[in-house]
């Protein structure tokens, strides 16, 4: 675990004007990859012992915390985070809490995996964010209820140990553990407030499950898929294209900035495993004036490692979902999409089945724990 240590302590009381002016973050090494605590993957805040003046739901919006000065209710200060009440001691004789008094949530990742970094976000949190947090993590099959997941018998590991971190600042921790979890527990040593919290990874999918599904999208985030690399990230990240749902506005796609050369955009992606690719979506739901004018695919066979064409330049058309049967199915384990010259795409689906190489290298790892 390594963290930013200088954001721990204070950050200066509000004066006005844009609250994150003062904010104090950096670039870390592993906000590229998927938020497995995205609610887009059916991630969840199941409890907490606390949230007298902020809900736990709070925690995993996809937004940036917003802060509006002005805005209180009969419990005080209104904030957009998870918030406890101020702890105390036994009594006059002993006011503050001990040294092991904490708050706890417990997150239900959206789609189990290895976690390879976290931002505990106190944005907005100047005066009353925690002192220090610690964060576990367990891996425990189908739908385990709070009083579950808090049984003795439960064992968690821990991600980042009892750390002290800073307010009003992006707080991040590179993990390294090569495990799959489901579950995350995030505490607040001794209480305060966190506004968000990011947990970045790579989706473990249970291979029974997609053995179950037969065939099924073998590029979604959800199902194991990722982006590799990307030609442009300018409006919004090309990792959208293999979020859950269909696209609900413009940017819950991947949008690329107006080229003024002779090239074309593209997405690079790795699927779940091996996989013979039978159908094709290519989406352009609310990319409008913007959409791409055409796209191409190719794919990488693993055993060979050639890339060939399988879906030739094609037209698109806006805000429209173009559906392809293949004539004949495409084994690989890498697809690229190119799109000419620029614009965008809002999803890509490729629905396919594992092969049986793909599909027992798969086995292993979650055997492993992977």
């Amino acid at each position: 675990m390594t963290a930013t240590a200088h954001f721990t302590g204070d950050a200066n009381p509000y004066g006005g004007g844009d609250p994150y002016a003062d904010y104090r973050t950096e670039d870390l090494p592993f906000t590229h990859l998927v938020d497995l605590a995205d609610r887009r993957l059916g991630a969840g805040v199941i409890a907490a012992n606390d949230e007298f003046f902020a809900e736990r739901e709070n925690l995993l919006k996809p937004e940036p915390a917003h802060f509006d000065p002005e805005r209180f209710g009969h419990k005080g200060k209104i904030m957009d985070g998870w918030e406890t009440r101020r702890r105390r001691g036994a009594g006059a004789s002993e006011p503050h809490p001990t040294d092991e008094d904490h708050d706890w949530a417990l997150i239900r990742l959206g789609a189990p995996g290895i976690v390879r970094g976290l931002v505990v976000d106190t944005a907005h949190f100047r005066g009353n964010y925690p002192q220090a947090v610690s964060v576990e993590a367990v891996s425990l099959p189908g739908s385990p209820s709070p009083e579950e997941l808090l049984a003795p018998d439960v064992k968690w590991t821990t991600l980042v140990p009892r750390t002290a971190v800073g307010g009003h600042a992006a707080n991040g921790f590179t993990v390294d553990c090569e495990r799959r979890f489901t579950h995350l527990r995030l505490n607040q040593h001794p209480d305060g407030g966190v506004a968000r919290l990011r947990v970045y990874g790579e989706v473990a999918p249970d291979p029974a499950w997609l053995t179950a599904l037969g065939t099924f999208d073998v590029v979604a985030l959800e199902n194991g898929g990722r982006v590799e690399d990307a030609s442009d990230r300018f409006y919004s990240p090309a990792t959208n294209t293999i979020q859950p749902g269909r696209s609900h506005k413009m940017d819950d796609g991947w949008e690329t900035r107006r080229r003024r050369d002779r090239g074309n955009d593209w997405i690079h992606y790795h699927l779940v495993e091996e996989a013979d690719i039978r159908a094709v979506e290519i989406d352009t739901a609310y990319l409008k004036g913007n959409a791409a004018g055409w796209a191409r695919l190719t794919a990488r066979e693993a055993e060979t490692g050639e890339w060939a064409e399988f879906l030739p330049r094609t037209r698109l058309q806006p805000d429209t979902n173009h559906r392809f049967v293949l004539p004949e199915a495409v084994r690989a384990d890498q697809v690229r999409i190119d799109i000419f010259p620029d614009g965008g795409i809002s999803r890509l689906r490729l629905f396919g089945t594992l092969t049986e190489r793909g599909a027992a290298r798969l086995t292993a790892r979650h055997a492993q724990g992977l």
